[in-house]
């Protein structure tokens, strides 16, 4: 049995989740797994003296608890229970890949913690720029909400910081424009990972 753990990781709203639900419908043997899935209780999170709730750095998140969950379902990913649908698309000489389990792990800070990054086959990381990427975060709706001038405050600094800290200590990672359509993401994504199946099998 062999396994392959693909990184989705990158900006706010840059399509992560999105991106990582498709695949799942794609790819046999496919899990995923979610960073947001890790943070910490909002009693736990510390706030700034401009009263910012420190959300978006490691220390938010059981980032313990996350390599945990990754490396127990690479000991048993057959047995982890979301891996059983057929992919809905066949044609990419998908066959003899039964005894093969992948895993996506898509979230907002996942190379930045190096017990993480023993784990990684592919790591893709989306861009945005920070205009479209303020419009989007601001469609959206967050559970403690955004406060004003948090987004400038200490979202879009903590992405430039953890995003440099990444290109100077980082080999390896494709990085990729979120603002292409999905289809041309999904497409791109999808074209490696089948690249990555083939070396497995060979």
């Amino acid at each position: 049995m062999k396994v392959l753990v693909i990184g989705l990781g990158g900006v706010t709203n840059g399509g992560k989740t999105t991106l990582a639900e498709k695949l799942k419908k794609m790819l046999p043997n496919c899990d995923i797994i979610s960073q947001d899935d890790f943070f910490k209780p909002e009693s736990e999170v510390e706030t700034d003296e401009r009263g910012f709730k420190l959300y978006d750095v490691l220390d938010a998140l059981y980032m313990d608890e996350m390599v945990k969950s990754i490396r127990n379902w690479m000991k048993s990913p057959a047995s982890s229970g979301g891996v059983t649908e057929e992919p809905q698309n066949t044609c990419d000489n998908l066959e003899n890949t039964e005894d093969v389990y992948i895993l996506v792990v898509e979230g907002f800070l996942l190379y930045n913690y190096e017990p993480l990054n023993e784990l990684w086959n592919r790591r893709f990381f989306l861009t945005l720029p920070y205009e479209e990427c303020k419009r989007r975060r601001s469609t959206r709706v967050y559970q403690p909400a955004d406060t004003p001038g948090y987004f400038d405050g200490h979202v879009w600094p903590m992405y430039l910081k953890y995003k440099n800290e990444l290109e100077e200590n980082a080999s390896n990672v494709v990085y990729l424009d979120g603002t292409k359509s999905q289809e041309e993401l999904l497409s791109c994504v999808y074209s490696d990972i089948i690249q990555e199946l083939k070396k497995l099998r060979e």
